[in-house]
């Protein structure tokens, strides 16, 4: 049952620039996501071929914006958190995001390595070659295909609880913290 508090004034927003890359980020993240799920069971074919392509340049993609986006974090000090917001969560939200970006990180170094040891090159949109990290080899290829996967299982789990946590605030304690980060565009 969603209480009857009145929503509280717009709170402090966080910076053009951290909403568009969050917004393309989590867009790119998605279809990452997708695309490594569809992969997985898919027979050999051209458009397996270009699926894969399109995935490590979108991995390749997100890991470039995630490393602006830590620059502009780490230079642009985020909005407060509500003065009501209990310190335990305080912590937890420090320790989701921190967690968040390690993934966002972690996640497109282990695809790389993966198709390296793969041998398989990374070429990013199809036209710059990246270095391969690793000589090719095959056992060294399946663990770093399964590492992959479950750091994206993991960053799985931490979007769907970044997502609830945030409808949350918004829904249910109508605080504004997810307005904070809503596209300037948007209304509600």
């Amino acid at each position: 049952m969603i209480p009857n508090t009145p929503p509280q004034p717009a709170a402090p927003r966080y910076s053009r620039v951290a909403i568009a890359l969050h917004w393309a980020i989590a867009l790119m993240i998605v279809g990452a996501f997708a695309a490594g799920t569809l992969l997985e069971d898919m027979a050999f074919s051209p458009f397996k071929l270009k699926l894969i392509s399109w995935h490590k340049w979108t991995g390749v993609s997100i890991f470039a914006l995630v490393v602006v986006r830590i620059v502009w974090r780490l230079t642009h000090r985020p909005p407060p958190l509500p003065a009501t917001t209990p310190d335990w969560q305080r912590r937890a939200a420090s320790a989701g995001h921190l967690a968040l970006y390690a993934l966002m990180v972690v996640i497109p170094i282990s695809g790389w390595l993966y198709s390296s040891a793969a041998g398989i090159q990374t070429v990013w949109l199809g036209v710059v070659p990246l270095p391969d990290l690793l000589d090719p080899r095959e056992a060294t290829a399946d663990l770093l295909h399964a590492v992959h996967g479950g750091l994206n299982k993991g960053l799985l789990v931490l979007v769907l609880g970044h997502v609830a946590v945030a409808l949350h605030h918004h829904y249910r304690l109508r605080d504004g913290l997810l307005r904070r980060m809503r596209p300037y565009w948007s209304r509600r």
